[in-house]
């Protein structure tokens, strides 16, 4: 009896503790949707009143109808994607030599990839900026890609590495008893039976690209090559108190689409990660 009540006392703690996190998180996005669903008057008003005494979607029209925000989400999808593209293209070899190889210095290796994903691209922002400049690729969303590939393909090494660990090694042996080369095996079995990792991969790196700030805002001054979020800033600077409700609809389009990708595919990301964990 104890046992079960003390396993009770423990799921509510846990039940408790996983609702005050969500409201500490939801907390701010419930009142950009609050200043979002006002009228240009009623945010005058200050925001003692959290429930809009008439709510209105004008906000969201004008901003979605306005072809240089527009402008703004194409650039992010297409800078987030393309950079996701090479991002895979990059580490699928290097999780699957991580995962099958045995070298000297393997996991230092590992661990040493791993840290590169803990700098903050604010310590090298000086010398990115004089680097991207000397070769010419400022103002360019090909040199903003390569540098979105650099900052995801750690971490998206470490899920593939993962799920590809989770692959028997009898198979890639099978089918090199059945005459296929390595590279043959890494075509015509890893990929295909590691697709779920490889999708965790790409939508985290896709969301990962299109959260980017301070990269394309130090590496894109043209304005019709923006992405959201420095769109959004640019935006900001330019407009009065009166155009509070126009900001809060955009930043909540800008984020709302990668919330909604996490937590619809939050089941397959995490057994991604997870992928792999208890073997050796």
């Amino acid at each position: 009896m104890k046992a079960r009540t003390s396993e009770r006392l423990g799921d509510g703690l846990s039940y408790l503790f996983m609702l005050v996190t969500f409201a500490f998180f939801a907390w701010p996005l419930l009142w950009l949707l609050s200043l979002a669903l006002r009228t240009r008057k009623e945010v005058f008003l200050g925001v003692s009143r959290f429930i809009p005494k008439a709510p209105t979607l004008d906000n969201f029209a004008m901003i979605l109808s306005s072809d240089k925000f527009i402008s703004y989400l194409w650039n992010a999808l297409k800078l987030s994607s393309l950079s996701a593209a090479g991002c895979l293209i990059v580490a699928l070899p290097a999780a699957y030599a991580f995962s099958r190889f045995q070298f000297k210095g393997k996991g230092v290796w590992m661990m040493a990839l791993l840290s590169v994903q803990m700098i903050s691209p604010l310590v090298i922002m000086v010398p990115l900026y004089r680097y991207m400049a000397a070769i010419g690729l400022l103002d360019s969303h090909f040199g903003t890609t390569m540098v979105y590939v650099a900052l995801a393909v750690p971490v998206s090494t470490w899920i593939l590495k993962g799920s590809i660990d989770g692959i028997p090694k009898t198979l890639d042996e099978a089918a090199m008893m059945d005459g296929c080369t390595r590279f043959g095996v890494f075509v015509r079995v890893i990929l295909p039976l590691s697709t779920p990792g490889i999708a965790s991969a790409f939508i985290i790196a896709v969301i990962s690209g299109w959260s980017q700030f301070l990269v394309p805002f130090l590496l894109i001054t043209k304005e019709s090559l923006t992405p959201i979020g420095v769109g959004i800033f640019q935006y900001a600077g330019t407009q009065n108190d009166s155009s509070i409700q126009l900001l809060a609809a955009a930043c909540l389009v800008s984020v709302v689409p990668a919330i909604v990708a996490f937590l619809a595919l939050q089941r397959l990301i995490l057994g991604a990660m997870t992928a792999g964990a208890v073997k050796g």
